[in-house]
């Protein structure tokens, strides 16, 4: 009973992994509008330091526009301050009401660094997939399991990194395709 636990727990935690991974390739930007672009971006409001998202609406109005209209309008000069400072390469424009953001086309050269970052990425959630995999071997030995048993486990383990390896360079290959085209 106790042995089928390691497989679920070690493949819970590597699909975290991947989720993790999925949410950080949303905020490399491809030249679209995206408001997971701004999800970094931390307001200070009133003194303490607030997500953006708590503070206004995001929307995409245009495909290369992002509308951001808070709730407060006296933020507005703060939110504006906010997006400088998190140096995400757009420039706000401040209507009195909102705020917009129109992204720039990328650059040949600007695409081949987000490719790289991206590939960077995807190499950090190989590396947590890889200690998953380390923590669970671990666990397993301690487990003190018979030999025959242990070894069963230690494939089973190493089925599921390749497994999910996999699936990490097939989301790189489709980000990377979507950074490139133009």
């Amino acid at each position: 009973m106790e042995e089928e636990l390691f497989k679920e727990i070690a493949e819970e935690k590597m699909l975290k992994a991947l989720d993790n991974l999925e949410k950080r390739f949303g905020t490399v930007r491809a030249g679209r509008a995206n408001p997971n672009a701004l999800d970094g971006v931390m307001v200070s409001y009133y003194g303490v330091d607030t997500p953006l998202k708590q503070l206004a609406t995001i929307s995409v109005p245009e495909a290369r526009q992002l509308l951001i209209k808070p709730f407060d309008r006296s933020c507005l000069h703060a939110i504006e301050k906010g997006i400088f400072e998190a140096d995400l390469g757009f420039t706000p424009n401040n209507d009195g009401e909102t705020v917009r953001i129109i992204i720039p086309p990328l650059t040949e050269d600007r695409r081949r660094d987000l490719t790289k970052q991206v590939k960077a990425m995807a190499e950090e959630a190989k590396v947590a997939v890889r200690n998953i995999r380390r923590d669970t071997m671990e666990d397993i030995e301690k487990a003190k399991l018979p030999e025959d048993v242990e070894k069963g486990k230690d494939k089973e383990i190493q089925d599921l990194v390749n497994e999910y390896n996999k699936k990490i360079e097939e989301m790189l290959k489709i980000k990377e395709e979507e950074l490139m085209s133009v």
